[in-house]
């Protein structure tokens, strides 16, 4: 079995940080992408980045300067800096890898933003 397990959710004032982490674990053969999505309160879930095993990334235009997304291929964890949040970044943030032969997704970690 593999595990996604994302950490470092939690409350910060508008402008403020966070980082967010995702470890995979269990009978891993090969993580190739990893990413962070994220789902606000009545809305669909989107992407926020992604990196390729190689380190190359893709960010939402909406978090471009802002968020940096990051791994580490020795300890299958993937990273997300976020700084400057804003409130409607508020929401469920939820990690995705493509480990062995699919997609797997953790279960999520809160991030709220006040105003």
């Amino acid at each position: 079995q593999v595990q996604l397990v994302e950490s470092g959710g939690g409350l910060v004032q508008s402008g403020g940080s966070l980082r967010l982490s995702c470890v995979a674990s269990g009978s891993i053969l090969r993580v190739n992408d990893m990413g962070w999505y994220r789902q606000a309160p009545g809305k669909q879930r989107e992407l926020v980045a992604t990196i390729t095993r190689g380190g190359s990334t893709v960010y939402a235009d909406s978090v471009k300067g802002r968020f940096t997304i990051s791994r580490d291929n020795a300890k299958n964890t993937v990273y997300l800096q976020m700084n400057s949040l804003k409130a409607e970044e508020t929401g469920v943030y939820y990690c995705k890898a493509f480990v062995n032969f699919g997609d797997r997704w953790g279960q999520g970690t809160q991030v709220t933003v006040s105003s």
